[in-house]
């Protein structure tokens, strides 16, 4: 399989994705004592375009590896970053890619990758359980990190009315967010 210049990558997401590709940088930099490259690329996709940017990245590299999928809330929605890395095995070669698709609060689904990626079952848990984002066709989606007596609806990720600050016990002598200590 060809191994593309990285900014081959991002012209090859916007030309494969048209108006869904929003947006792709390159980053390098010089590590190390040799002062070897590390380049890192950062794709943008809207939310349906999200399963095509998948499977090119599995174009790009047979077995791309998806170290985690890392989530911000960002008020009226909420980020999804799934980290990659591709051309590894390669001395050198080796590219960090985060692919970028941001999910509005009112629609927080996003289809499953673990018929192409099945090790992403993990990180999409996670993300269910952390953030309240329903992934549709997960093969399973039981909790895996918070334990069954927090209430559903509550999500330790989030910003927003669905945080777990009540569920939070405050210590002696420190109020909670929000509160001065007269309150």
């Amino acid at each position: 399989m060809e191994r593309l210049t990285p900014q081959a990558i991002i012209d090859s997401f916007s030309k494969k994705l048209g108006d869904g590709f929003v947006s792709g940088s390159v980053y390098e930099r010089e590590v190390a004592v040799k002062k070897n490259k590390f380049r890192s690329l950062w794709v943008e996709v809207k939310k349906s375009a999200f399963r095509d940017a998948i499977e090119h990245i599995c174009h790009l590299q047979k077995y791309p590896h998806l170290a985690i999928i890392s989530s911000s809330d960002l008020g009226a929605e909420v980020e999804l970053i799934y980290h990659f890395t591709i051309y590894y095995g390669h001395h050198l070669e080796e590219l960090s890619l985060g692919l970028r698709v941001k999910l509005p609060k009112s629609d927080l689904k996003i289809p499953t990758i673990t018929d192409l990626i099945p090790g992403a079952i993990f990180t999409e848990r996670e993300t269910q359980e952390m953030m309240g984002v329903e992934v549709v066709g997960i093969p399973d989606g039981r909790r895996l990190f918070i334990a069954e007596d927090v209430p559903e609806g509550v999500y330790p990720w989030r910003k927003d009315e669905t945080g777990p600050e009540k569920l939070l016990r405050v210590l002696p002598e420190r109020k909670p967010k929000g509160k001065d200590k007269k309150g």
